[in-house]
C-alpha cells in the first residue's frame, strides 16, 4: 500500500460505504453501515463511526477524506443544501466532518463521484463526453463534458434524475417538489412500486404468489424472479427499462455524449433492463446522437461513489492526474 492514502466515502439513501484508497485507486479496507430511516444527528454519528473504523484498520497514513453524498452541494461553501432521500438540509457538511475527523475533507454529489470513477478507471475511460446515471433508491447523475466533471454554477448541477419525462406523472419521491421525474419512474423505488402493482394484477405469476405469501416486492425480488423466467417480473423490468430509455434519449439529444454509463443496484437486472432501455432510446433519440452514443453498464458497480470520492480527495492532494485530464 502507498505510504499515504485517503478514505473515500459513499453515502446513499440507505447505506454508507467507506474505504481506504491508495494513489492508484486500489481499495484496501471497507466498512459498510445501514443508515436507512436515521434522523440527521444519528446519520452523522454513523458516518463518523464508519470513517473512524476504516481509518483504524488502515496500515498507512490517512491524508484526507472524500465524500460523495446524495445532496445538492454548494461548492463555494461545502454546504449540503438539500437531499431528496436523506434528512440533510443547509448543513455545512464539509466543515462538520473536518472538525469531527480532524482531517481535510472534500465533498461532492455522490453521482458526480461515480462519474469521476468511471471516467478515471471505468466505462468512460478515454472519452471526452459522458453521461453517468446511478440507479438505486433514486437516480443520480454525473456529467463529463469536454473532458471535465461538470458541476454547474455553484456545484449543484447534473441532477439528471429530476428531468421530467411524464408531465402528469406521479409526484416525485422524497423532498423533490416535481411530478413525473425520471427518478420516480425508473429508479429502484419505481421498480418496487410497479412490481407490487403488477403482482396484484397477475396473481397467478410467481411475482403475484410472492406478494400473496406476504413477501416484500422490492427490486431484488423482481430481478430474481425475472431471471427465473417469470413473465410478470420480466414485464416489470421492461416497463422500468422503457422509462429509463426515454430519459437516455433526452440525454443523448442534449449532450451528444460518447457514452451513457448506467450504474447502481438496479443494473443487477442486466439485459432484462438494459435491452428495453436501449430500444426505447434508439426509437426516440435523434439519429446522429443515437448512432454515436453507446449505452453501457458501469464498471465499478456499488463501489463507484466510494472510488470517485477517493479520487476527489487524491486530486486535492495532487496525488493523481489533474481533474479533467483524459486517460
Amino acid at each position: 500500500m502507498s505510504a499515504e492514502c485517503v478514505i473515500g466515502v459513499d453515502l446513499g439513501g440507505t447505506k454508507v460505504l467507506a474505504g481506504v484508497l491508495d494513489g492508484e485507486l486500489n481499495v484496501h479496507n471497507r466498512v459498510y453501515r445501514s443508515v436507512h430511516g436515521l434522523p440527521q444527528g444519528e446519520l452523522i454519528e454513523v458516518i463518523v463511526a464508519a470513517v473512524e473504523e476504516v481509518r483504524a484498520a488502515a496500515d498507512a497514513e490517512i491524508s484526507a477524506v472524500g465524500f460523495g453524498i446524495p445532496c445538492l452541494i454548494d461548492q463555494r461553501t461545502g454546504v449540503a443544501t438539500m437531499a431528496v432521500n436523506l434528512p440533510i438540509r443547509d448543513m455545512p457538511f464539509r466543515d462538520v466532518m473536518a472538525e469531527r475527523l480532524g482531517l481535510p475533507v472534500h465533498v461532492d454529489n455522490d453521482a458526480n463521484m461515480a462519474a469521476l470513477a468511471e471516467f478515471r478507471a471505468g466505462a468512460a475511460v478515454g472519452v471526452t463526453d459522458a453521461v453517468v446515471l446511478t440507479i438505486g433508491t433514486g437516480i443520480g447523475g454525473g456529467l463529463i463534458l469536454n473532458g471535465r466533471l461538470y458541476r454547474g454554477a455553484i456545484g449543484s448541477g447534473a441532477e439528471l434524475g429530476h428531468m421530467v419525462i411524464e408531465v402528469d406523472g406521479p409526484r416525485c419521491q422524497g423532498n423533490c417538489p416535481n411530478h413525473g421525474c425520471l427518478e420516480v419512474l425508473a429508479s429502484g423505488t419505481a421498480l418496487a412500486r410497479e412490481g407490487t402493482r403488477i403482482a396484484g394484477e397477475r396473481s397467478d405469476s410467481l411475482l403475484g404468489r410472492a406478494l400473496a405469501d406476504g413477501r416484500t416486492v422490492n427490486g431484488a425480488l423482481v430481478t430474481e424472479l425475472a431471471h427465473d423466467g417469470d413473465q410478470a417480473a420480466i414485464d416489470t423490468l421492461a416497463l422500468i427499462g422503457r422509462n429509463l430509455g426515454v430519459g437516455i434519449a433526452n440525454y443523448l439529444n442534449i449532450f451528444n455524449p460518447d457514452v451513457v454509463v448506467i450504474g447502481g443496484g438496479v443494473i443487477a437486472a442486466g439485459e432484462l433492463l438494459m435491452a428495453p432501455a436501449r430500444e426505447e432510446a434508439a426509437r426516440r433519440a435523434l439519429p446522429t446522437m443515437r448512432d454515436h452514443g453507446r449505452i453501457v453498464v458501469a464498471s465499478f458497480g456499488p463501489e463507484a461513489g466510494m472510488v470517485g470520492a477517493g479520487a476527489l480527495a487524491l486530486d486535492e492532494l495532487g496525488k493523481t492526474r489533474p481533474e479533467g485530464s483524459v486517460s
